[in-house]
């Protein structure tokens, strides 16, 4: 080029776009639990624990094989009761009155009872299944399930608070309770299996043996601990009954009595 047309000066991009976050690793994938450095950052308080178990569940996993993990486990339960405790308030409002405290009580309690009284079974099951984790993890990992299902059932609140307020059947309120509830235990029961899954466990048929004991003891514990939904004269019920007879009864209610001198 000669000096009356110069070659234009070449600009050099120094800056290379940045690049978007990796996405964390899903739930089931098969790396090693911490391979990621993103799942070695400690879980500070409950709220972290939440956030978590719902965007990093494999950070949950490897935290709970650590040393102190018996204080995240804690945390967890924490922040299970108190959501069970806010869904039994929504659930109250379907009869009011007593059940504005009755219900939150008696749900919180039953899961938490519920819970114990599986511990043990479970972690036979994951010995039996060629798992290596110990009992706290397993404990754990429950405390995860808990806390998943109960999250979710907040996460319905609105939704059953709308229904409480626009019907009364105690039939129909029974059902979404029971549909809500199966649906958040899935959830539990997939971070459950999923924990097991990297500890090395040979077979899940032990596990899904359990979660069928859980499912019976839960529903179980509902007719126990009744009337959760409608009103009764006394706090428990005074005589015993099969889970199936109870929603047999509740289905053969006249509507009328809906609300009232009902044991559920």
């Amino acid at each position: 080029m000669n000096e009356n047309h110069p070659v234009p000066p070449v600009i050099q991009q120094t800056d290379a776009p940045p690049r978007p976050p990796e996405p964390a690793p899903s739930l089931h994938d098969p790396r090693p639990l911490g391979d990621d450095p993103a799942e070695r950052a400690p879980i500070p308080h409950v709220f972290a624990a939440i956030e978590a178990l719902l965007r990093q569940p494999r950070r949950l996993m490897f935290q709970l094989r650590q040393p102190g993990a018996g204080r995240l486990t804690g945390a967890m339960l924490f922040a299970a009761l108190v959501c069970s405790l806010v869904y039994g308030v929504v659930a109250g409002t379907f009869s009011g009155g007593v059940q504005l405290w009755a219900a939150p009580v008696k749900i919180a309690a039953g899961l938490m009872i519920s819970a114990a009284i599986c511990l043990p079974s479970l972690y036979i099951f994951t010995c039996l299944s060629g798992s290596q984790a110990r009992l706290t993890e397993v404990c754990g990992l429950l405390a995860g399930l808990l806390m998943l299902m109960t999250i979710l059932l907040v996460g319905f609140a609105p939704v059953v608070w709308i229904f409480s307020q626009s019907t009364g059947s105690l039939a129909w309120m029974g059902a979404l309770h029971l549909i809500f509830w199966f649906v958040a235990t899935l959830f539990g029961v997939r971070f459950l299996k999923a924990g097991f899954s990297h500890s090395s466990a040979k077979s899940h048929a032990g596990v899904n043996v359990w979660i069928i004991i859980f499912l019976l003891v839960a529903v179980q514990m509902t007719t126990a601990l009744r009337p959760i939904l409608g009103t009764s004269e006394t706090f428990f019920p005074a005589e015993k009954q099969f889970f199936l007879g109870h929603w047999g009864d509740c289905l053969n209610m006249p509507a009328g009595e809906s609300k009232s001198n009902m044991r559920k």
